[in-house]
């Protein structure tokens, strides 16, 4: 019978010892992160804040993140889009949140109908408390939405869990107090931009508790590969024809009323040129649209101006368009610019807002001073002179969302809010 080595019996003990002893030492893996968005959105149609944050909580890291959502269910046979929007993200925990309608009305006695209505949305909340203590929640995420910020804030105080909101716009002092008082006592406010992160850190926000997360999209649903023959055909455009697209809500902000006046200038030079405006008027019932066909009418550009009304064919739309264009006032983000990037259109945006972080003045697109409809007239004609420079900027803004607005960098960055919490 043959010894083992004395030397290989202890350096195998050796090893063995090690490897017990890192085991014991070792530190365990890091608890996911148990994150709950709460959306109360009832009517159509959604808004940049939820599109957002249904990316977030498709694409945040599973292994890190225990994702659950609280939305507006609706009726059955009749869900709310922000449920259509959720319920289809694999691996999400979806519960139900009812916090009455909501109380966009003008009249002081629609409001105080609203509020009466919204009574019951008590019983919600305390449903949606029970929740929060069951799943052991840590994290609340909403958006700028008053009521929705102000139920988190509720929530965490009883709760003593922390929570962020998502600001998708410019601090004002026209944010309702609720809203602002909420934000005060948030544990971390996210804006969507360096723009937006300024406009909190003026208000007086600490610089420690306030983020700038670039928004994103799903570049896998604009596909520029598209043929905009069809949508052009439809509209009795000649494939010739330069187009100009803007998709946006209908109100004076958003820059409408300059393109028109634009066009009175391009026309001179290219005459056929045609404005596409999507969109519909914002608030519901406003008469802007009228406006600015009363606009293009003096101008004597209303033959060259076409408005589409609400549109859910906007990749195929953007197909069939040449420039995407939409002076908006302090733009936030601007989520189209990026989709008409996506579609390798080149973008005419102001040089103010969160436009300059989305769209790379000479590269992806050119930007110009607000009111200066002139410098927007001619950023439009030379864009329509040279076919080749809309193709070289169409194809660096595809490359701009492939490498920095997709989801998957938006996600890991709010992680890493989540992670310093």
């Amino acid at each position: 019978m043959t010894s083992r080595s004395p030397a290989r019996n202890s350096s195998t003990a050796a090893r063995r010892a090690e490897a017990a002893s890192e085991h014991r030492g070792a530190a365990p893996a890091p608890e996911r992160k148990r994150v709950l968005f709460v959306h109360s959105a009832t009517l159509p149609p959604l808004g940049a804040d939820t599109w957002v944050h249904a990316l977030l909580m498709r694409y945040l890291d599973r292994s890190s993140a225990e994702v659950h959502a609280a939305c507006a269910f609706g009726r059955p046979g009749e869900p709310t889009p922000t449920f259509d929007a959720l319920s289809v993200i694999p691996g999400l925990e979806l519960s139900a949140i009812n916090l009455g309608p909501e109380l966009f009305r003008r009249s002081r006695l629609g409001k105080v109908r609203g509020l009466l209505e919204t009574a019951p949305a008590v019983l919600s909340v305390a449903a949606l408390l029970r929740y929060v203590r069951k799943h052991r929640i840590q994290i609340l995420h909403t958006s700028d939405r008053p009521r929705d910020a102000a139920v988190c804030a509720a929530l965490a105080r009883l709760t003593g869990i922390k929570f962020v909101i998502h600001v998708h716009v410019r601090y004002g002092n026209w944010m309702s107090p609720m809203l602002r008082q909420s934000m005060a006592r948030a544990d971390a406010v996210i804006g969507v931009s360096e723009y937006v992160r300024g406009s909190l850190l003026e208000a007086g926000y600490s610089p420690v508790k306030t983020h700038a997360v670039l928004n994103a999209i799903d570049v896998t649903a604009w596909d520029h590969r598209l043929d905009g023959v069809a949508v052009r055909r439809s509209l009795s455009i000649p494939p010739a024809t330069p187009v100009v697209t803007c998709v946006a809500r209908i109100f004076r902000d958003k820059g409408q009323e300059e393109l028109i006046r634009a066009m009175a200038l391009v026309r001179r030079d290219f005459p056929d040129t045609r404005l596409l405006i999507v969109g519909q008027d914002y608030p519901a019932g406003t008469h802007h649209s009228a406006e600015l066909k009363r606009l293009a009418r003096e101008l004597g550009v209303l033959e060259n101006v076409q408005f589409l009304g609400q549109r859910r064919d906007i990749a195929a739309l953007l197909a069939a368009t040449d420039i995407y264009a939409m002076p908006s006032l302090g733009e936030p983000f601007g989520l189209v610019y990026a989709e008409a990037m996506a579609m390798k259109r080149p973008v005419i945006a102001l040089d103010e807002g969160g436009a300059p972080e989305v769209v790379e003045h000479g590269r992806s697109g050119l930007l110009c001073a607000r009111g200066d409809v002139a410098a927007l007239a001619e950023n439009i004609r030379q864009l329509i002179s040279d076919p080749a420079r809309r193709a070289s900027m169409g194809e660096h803004g595809r490359h701009v969302v492939e490498t920095l607005f997709h989801p998957e960098r938006m996600a890991r960055d709010v992680m890493r809010i989540y992670s310093s919490l």
